[in-house]
């Protein structure tokens, strides 16, 4: 019988009372203690009484002790230590419930107690097991050991290790960074470092990072013996940031910038790279000194620049991916590193004033032409109403001048309308050309955008890409009437709608009006028309002055007062523009 002798004063005792606090704890199965044969006898064996009764004298509560199974039942296993009576030990303290556990085996057993309530020897296989283990785990503390275990579970602040008792891992030691998802874990064997311990407590701390520091620092200094500038490494990703990510070379940090990870777009490091993942790099800078790495990606490979011209000939149509919209265009990714610019004005043959996404989305796949291409520049011009006909090639074909077609009012300034015809065939109508009669100031007072109007092809200007449209050229000029209706020498009635410093306007009939000088108002001098007349005066006077082309007659009333020819009058000439800067200096007086 071997016994193991726990003094009250021993390190043992402090165990024994620390794991007899704490009996959940689990427990593996480990070697059978050492016997250095100085109290063991066989059992059977002939030894005289007093020999017996002395050695058994040895025996106290708290010792390990080697003994003999003698039956194995449902529940329990019955062990024979040499005492006066056996014990039982649970079955459940055995590995597999004593699947393999059969009678004359010699087992480990700690002494609980000598007697209990039914006199019998209390035994434990568990605590044998406990103290043992613990006593490992002590030694490997003491001497700095490198030991196994076994992540079972994720904890508050770590994790739960199995190295024969639960021990803790807190989580800034499992790992040379930060580690997420601990639960990834679990089943994993470990090699790891007590860097802790409590008996009174039961507690155990672990770690792991001390054991990968010590490699990090091992490998680094055999990286750094062979890193040069041009040299091409494999490394694992261990942090991702905005601007690129941080790649541990044996031991050695380095930068792949995001600038440096392809020859194409990419938006943010983690759509290219994910925690631990192991890449090949090429070092592109390794500052001794510094101790900082830069390294790339895409210089493995060739830049595809190098060959853009044979690729992509000018005027060959290729298929683009949207990748980018911008106020200006929009970028199409046509192969891993080349992009191209189809500006805003090579988006449509059309002339509306609608930004890029009207036309494109991100993600499409649009075809192109190439119209330009700077390789020195990395830059790439394209066109996508290129791919298309342009309307204006047929455009004197399909709108002969003189021809009528409908179209929509698409924008509106003061001079004029501008009138879309047909995709891409956008044409003026001039403000003095959408009446014959009415006197419009701006094209808004009879029109607004998206009316659809009927217009006349005036006049095709197909280099400039222009169109003249007429709105009132739909209808006859009512001043082809005029000289027949309204002779010289004539006389006629109306109504005075204007006044100017030089004269007044009288309207004769609807849209026809006739200008009376000044000098022409009255025999007697008058200053200013605004002495003589007031507006929606009605007055008669004589055609003096007939001009179909200018739309304007001459009146006279003082004339028509006196009788006179029109021989016996003086011709005042006045052109439009002088009419129009009487007008505008009228206007202009009203308003201040």
């Amino acid at each position: 019988m071997v016994t193991e002798e726990i003094s009250k004063n021993s390190p043992q005792a402090d165990v024994v009372a620390t794991l007899q606090g704490f009996g959940s704890f689990d427990f593996v199965e480990v070697d059978t203690l050492e016997d250095d044969g100085t109290d063991d006898f066989e059992f059977g064996e002939e030894i005289e009484e007093a020999d017996y009764w002395a050695k058994l004298a040895k025996l106290k509560e708290g010792d390990i002790v080697v003994g003999k199974v003698l039956e194995k039942n449902k529940d329990s296993v019955l062990v024979d230590i040499g005492f006066k009576s056996e014990g039982y030990v649970a079955l459940e303290e055995f590995p597999e419930r004593g699947k393999n556990i059969e009678s004359g085996d010699d087992v480990e057993v700690y002494i609980e107690s000598f007697e209990d309530e039914e006199g019998r020897i209390v035994l434990s296989k568990d605590m044998a097991n406990k103290i043992k283990i613990w006593a490992k785990i002590a030694n490997a503390f003491e001497n700095q050991e490198v030991i196994k275990g076994t992540v079972i579970a994720q904890i508050k602040g770590g994790l739960t290790v199995d190295i024969g008792l639960k021990a803790f891992l807190p989580g800034s030691q499992i790992d040379l960074r930060p580690v997420r998802n601990l639960d990834r874990m679990i089943g994993d064997e470990l090699e790891l470092k007590v860097i802790n311990m409590n008996r009174k407590r039961g507690n155990i701390i672990l770690s792991r990072r001390a054991l990968l520091e010590k490699k990090r620092e091992e490998s680094r200094e055999e990286t750094l013996k062979i890193m040069e500038d041009g040299s091409v490494m494999e490394g694992q990703v261990k942090n991702i940031t905005d601007y690129g990510v941080f790649v541990d070379i044996g031991g050695v940090d380095g930068l792949l910038h995001i600038t440096d990870m392809s020859w194409g777009r990419v938006n943010h490091p983690s759509e290219m790279f994910a925690l631990g993942d192991k890449i090949t790099v090429k070092i592109l800078k390794f500052d001794k000194d510094k101790g900082r790495v830069s390294l790339g990606l895409k210089q493995l490979g060739e830049d595809p620049w190098l060959t853009i011209e044979e690729k992509y000939p000018v005027s060959s149509v290729v298929k683009g991916k949207v990748v980018s919209i911008t106020d200006y265009g929009a970028f199409l990714e046509l192969e891993n590193g080349i992009e191209g610019l189809v500006h805003i004005s090579e988006m449509t043959w059309g002339k509306h004033n609608l930004p890029p996404s009207k036309f494109v989305a991100i993600g499409d796949i649009v075809e192109a032409k190439i119209l330009n291409i700077e390789a020195d520049k990395k830059r790439i011009s394209l066109g996508m109403k290129q791919t298309e006909s342009n309307p204006w090639d047929t455009v004197e074909e399909r709108y002969p001048v003189d021809s009528i077609v409908e179209g929509t009012v698409r924008n509106l300034t003061d001079f004029g309308a501008f009138i879309e015809i047909d995709e891409g065939i956008d044409g003026l109508v001039h403000v003095s050309d959408l009446s014959w009669n009415k006197k419009i100031k701006k094209p808004s007072d009879i029109l607004k955008k998206k009316d659809v109007i009927k217009v006349k092809i005036l006049h095709i200007d197909k280099e400039s890409q222009r169109l003249s449209l007429g709105v009132k050229q739909l209808e006859e000029d009512p001043w082809l009437q005029v000289a027949s209706k309204y002779p010289v020498g004539s006389d006629v009635k109306g109504e005075v709608v204007k006044l100017i410093n030089f004269g007044a306007f009288v309207e004769v009939e609807d849209g026809v009006e006739g200008l009376v000088h000044v000098s022409e108002i009255s025999s007697e001098k008058v200053a200013h028309p605004k002495d003589a007349l007031e507006v929606g005066d009605t007055v008669e006077a004589r055609v003096i002055k007939v001009d179909i082309e200018e739309h304007r007659l001459g009146l006279s009333v003082r004339a028509f007062k006196e009788n006179l020819e029109v021989s016996e009058i003086q011709d005042v000439p006045i052109s439009s523009s002088e009419i129009e800067a009487a007008e505008a200096e009228e206007a202009q007086e009203d308003k201040e």
